[in-house]
């Protein structure tokens, strides 16, 4: 039985990026990976422009003004945003501008509006400024041919304006991974059919393909099986198609769980059974070959719908991470936070305790979610958004001490 960290350097070493790309429009391109790197022809600032609503006048003109001896300048020209100016600054002169305009020539120093008092075609400047103040200089923040945005760079709405400012409407970016979804098990029945004595609703195939859009994979959901051998060989070849499998089911030691047989049946390399983690110990990762001679990665989930989750967050997500093109950020994400309660675990596995992650005040709060935490009780699960972790070394964590927390995205 692997740890919990064994694990997961296996599954990431067994992951492998997808190269295939695709185009994609602008307005489409949100959450994407970017294929190849962008580098732009332009400065940014595009030119010198002024930070602030005030004046546009040379430092050279003002020495030693303040309220009580302002320097007086004429106004000799307006440059609104989004015009270019027409007439150079002399000495003892200043153009109105605004925030955005274009500095004019022979400007280099901007007086903001509250420091001055405008008279007809004149105004004064009640207080000195510093050099070049409230001057955005072109090439400040960006300088033309150097790369602008990496490969593996997940495109969210700041990575999008970039785009957009250096006028990339056409993105090059990974295709997304598609990933395969099947629930083993023949008590299992879907949420629109009539529930019967002994059976249970197939929440996993649900839940599952949610998290698998939200890490920004495709979902092909499979017919859920029954258990009997054939089917779930079939199921399971039926899945192949895909880039990567999660099956939910089947994989403990029971006389109905036959995800192991089947996968070593269709040729698969078997890396993973168990890992010394709660919830979640029965967990299998293989690889297996597939029709058109490729691999696909497999994922044999526990079948209790928080063991399911928990074992999804902690293993499968990092490995979608990666094979969506991701050049880093495949791990969890652990913070350090503040426990509410009294935390404790027994036994000899790496625990994981469902509940709130909350940013107060600057510092993290763990908050345990009520009621059982059984791997089979799906109800306290509602507002997840923190697991914390709990190890044979460190098995309680007193109310306001700090525990080592992984933040579940939602």
């Amino acid at each position: 039985m692997l740890s919990v960290a064994e694990a997961e350097s296996l599954i990431l070493n067994l992951t492998h990026p997808l190269s295939d790309r695709e185009t994609v429009d602008l307005l489409t391109a949100s959450r994407r990976v970017l294929a190849t790197e962008v580098r732009c022809d332009r400065n940014f600032p595009y030119w010198d422009n002024s930070a602030m609503d005030g004046y546009a006048v040379r430092f050279a003109d003002l020495q030693n003004c303040s309220p009580e001896t302002p320097t007086v300048l004429e106004v000799v020209t307006e440059i609104p945003a989004g015009t270019a100016p027409q007439q150079t600054i002399q000495a003892g002169q200043a153009a109105r501008l605004f925030t955005g305009s274009m500095m004019p020539p022979g400007a280099d120093t901007v007086v903001m509006q509250e420091h001055t008092q405008r008279q007809g075609h004149q105004v004064q400047i009640l207080q000195q400024p510093k050099p070049q103040a409230f001057v955005r200089h072109q090439g400040d923040y960006y300088q033309a041919g150097s790369p602008l945005l990496t490969q593996g760079t997940i495109l969210n709405a700041p990575e999008i304006a970039v785009l957009a400012t250096a006028q990339c409407t056409q993105i090059p970016v990974y295709r997304r991974p598609i990933v395969a979804i099947l629930s083993t098990g023949s008590e299992l029945i879907a949420p629109d059919q009539p529930l019967q004595p002994g059976q249970i609703i197939d929440s996993n195939r649900y839940a599952l393909a949610a998290l698998v859009q939200q890490t920004g994979a495709e979902v092909r959901l499979i017919d859920t099986v029954g258990d009997r051998p054939a089917d779930v060989r079939a199921a399971i070849q039926d899945a192949l198609h895909a880039d990567l499998v999660i099956s939910s089911g089947g994989v403990s030691v029971g006389d109905y769980d036959f995800v192991d047989q089947t996968l070593a049946e269709l040729g698969a390399e078997i890396h993973i059974r168990a890992v010394a983690v709660k919830p979640g110990k029965p967990l299998t990762v293989a690889t297996v070959p597939t029709s058109d001679g490729a691999t696909a990665l497999y994922f044999g989930l526990p079948g209790n719908p928080v063991s399911a989750l928990v074992s999804f967050w902690r293993f499968v997500q990092p490995a979608i991470r990666k094979l969506s093109g991701q050049s880093q950020g495949w791990a969890p994400t652990f913070v350090q936070a503040k426990s509410l309660q009294e935390l404790q675990i027994s036994g000899q596995r790496e625990t994981y305790l469902w509940g709130q992650l909350r940013l107060v005040n600057g510092v993290y709060e763990f908050s345990l979610a009520g009621g059982s935490h059984s791997s089979g009780n799906l109800m306290n699960l509602i507002h997840t958004s923190g697991l914390a972790m709990l190890t044979t070394q460190s098995p309680t964590v007193q109310p306001g001490e700090r525990v080592r927390v992984l933040q579940v995205r939602r």
